[in-house]
């Protein structure tokens, strides 16, 4: 069995090991977090994340494919997670070589304006199937999850998602004010990292308690 992560992504996780969050505030939210995933997991229940900015191309697949991840590192079972938008774009070119750069193993699908990726994170793991589509797509779950708000313009856009248990803004800056710079790879691996570093607080929180 190969039931652990590609080298590059754990090497990269044992170096966020730690980290705290950026303040008591950002802690705080990410507890909400913590606390819906620890009270679905002692009902002995699926845990299922929908993570939601407006155009489901760079912050949302980037928390998505992190949390399922470091879920699966942390060795926290149950855990679904799915992306969207308040509408549908692409997934960025950009986003698909951050993720690149930390070990995840990424094919297409298909082409188009919209395509299709497969996004593993490990030899043996289902992978992510990564494509644009809004937040209730028939693909995303449609009761009982988290819906984390991973940007303030879908926070605002969306005051309710239908079928979300509970609702987490847990927002972060967008790396598109780089597109087309010198910076752009750089500030697109920094969030990336970012949101490596906040999902892996959350799940060895989760961890630490089962």
């Amino acid at each position: 069995m190969n039931d652990h992560l590609y080298t590059e992504i754990e090497a990269r996780l044992q170096k966020l090991e730690g980290k705290a969050p950026r303040s008591e505030d950002r802690k705080e939210i990410l507890h909400q977090f913590i606390a819906f995933i620890r009270n679905k997991a002692d009902g002995g229940l699926p845990i299922y994340l929908n993570f939601i900015c407006t155009h489901n191309s760079r912050r949302s697949h980037l928390a998505q494919v992190w949390a399922q991840a470091v879920s699966f590192y942390c060795g926290v079972p149950g855990i679904y997670c799915y992306s969207g938008g308040t509408e549908a774009t692409e997934l960025f070119p950009a986003t698909v070589v951050a993720l690149k750069a930390s070990g995840f193993r990424i094919q297409p699908l298909s082409e188009g304006a919209n395509p299709v990726y497969s996004i593993k994170f490990s030899p043996n793991a289902h992978p992510v199937i990564g494509f644009s589509k809004t937040h209730d797509h028939s693909f995303n779950p449609k009761a009982g999850f988290a819906a984390v708000m991973t940007c303030s313009q879908a926070d605002e856009a969306c005051p309710f998602i239908p079928g979300a248990k509970i609702r987490i803004p847990l927002t972060f800056e967008d790396p598109k004010a780089y597109d087309g710079t010198d910076l752009q790879e750089v500030k697109y691996l920094e969030r990336s990292y970012q949101i490596a570093s906040e999902m892996l607080y959350v799940f060895k929180q989760v961890q630490r308690s089962s």
